[in-house]
């Protein structure tokens, strides 16, 4: 297999990323919606009107942020050529920014309820989606891992066998996804987004660890970017477990 491998419809040869982020989105969107409709809304019609707007500007915004601050080298090229923020996103960063977009819009209008339940499946599946075309794109996208001796090793075009990383983490959003269904079909409203943040922020702290970046103190920004949010959410952990093995 050439990386990277290209989509033909028609005439037309897209780039994988093109193709993928595409779907993404418009997978997420319409799972978003199916969900409202079939489980209700837990909000009124204006205030889910500003979360999603909150959530899709604080959602890119983060997104390009974490990406300019993941490494010194990256940093350096931006503080250069400030267009270039807008050349890369993290999934970490989009995540991150999104959810503290949607609780400052929450918190100005009074809002208690959790609204993050009905994130879960658009989510994991926009990600998964989205991670086959990072995979499909090789070595230019940046995501594939560290070289491997392992059987199921890829070249990616450099003559190197690499983790995988992009596969590992779609079948880890499919084994994620199932818990936390489950979870939400008995635990209270809002336990389900919760785990799913923390096993994703989780997997990326460790499967960061296999992928090649710029260390600080033995950790990349982007693995004690992940660990902040897991600290500030850790008080509700016990309690996820104990709805996990009651489901």
């Amino acid at each position: 297999m050439s990386f990277p491998v290209y989509v033909n419809i028609g005439i037309a040869s897209l780039h994988p990323h093109v193709v993928f982020d595409i779907l993404a989105y418009a997978t997420g969107f319409w799972l978003l919606l199916r969900g409202v409709r079939t489980r209700g809304d837990v909000v009124d019609a204006r205030t889910r009107r500003l979360v999603s707007v909150a959530a899709l500007i604080g959602g890119v915004v983060g997104s390009h942020l974490l990406f300019a601050f993941e490494d010194i080298a990256t940093l350096r090229l931006i503080a250069a050529d400030p267009v270039r923020v807008l050349q890369g996103k993290t999934i970490v960063g989009g995540l991150i920014g999104g959810l503290l977009a949607v609780e400052f819009v929450k918190a100005r209008r009074g809002v208690t309820v959790a609204t993050g339940d009905l994130l879960v499946l658009p989510l994991a599946i926009g990600i998964a989606i989205g991670r086959i075309g990072c995979f499909l794109t090789g070595l230019d996208d940046g995501t594939s891992g560290i070289a491997t001796g392992l059987p199921w090793g890829v070249d990616f075009g450099d003559g190197i066998p690499r983790h995988p990383t992009q596969l590992y983490e779609i079948a880890f959003l499919v084994v994620l996804l199932i818990v936390a269904m489950r979870l939400a079909s008995h635990a209270p409203n809002g336990d389900a987004f919760k785990l799913f943040l923390l096993g994703y922020l989780s997997f990326r702290v460790l499967g960061d660890f296999i992928k090649p970046a710029t260390r600080v103190a033995g950790m990349s920004i982007l693995q004690w970017t992940c660990l902040a949010v897991i600290a500030y959410y850790l008080p509700h952990v016990p309690r996820l477990l104990t709805e996990v093995r009651r489901g």
